[in-house]
């Protein structure tokens, strides 16, 4: 089996990371649908998850930053 390798950005997109902690006593459903919400309404993706030995879940969110192009003239 293959490892997935993951693309670099395309030249000019900026993400923003937001890393999030869950203990082990909040069952896989109430993570999925707490990580959902914030999904639909915060405009997050899924980056990476980690479960650590102990069980507790470290979640990388990501969204893309997006800039306004300033006009190069304005009009009167």
């Amino acid at each position: 089996m293959s490892r997935a390798t993951r693309r670099p950005p395309a030249p000019g997109v900026e993400w923003e990371f937001e890393k999030v902690s869950f203990s082990r006593e909040y069952p896989r459903s109430v993570v999925t649908k707490l990580l959902v919400e914030r999904a639909e309404h915060g405009g997050w993706e899924l980056d990476r998850v980690r479960i650590g030995p102990d069980g507790t879940r470290r979640v990388i969110l990501r969204r893309k930053i997006i800039r306004q192009a300033r006009p190069s003239f304005y009009y009167v």
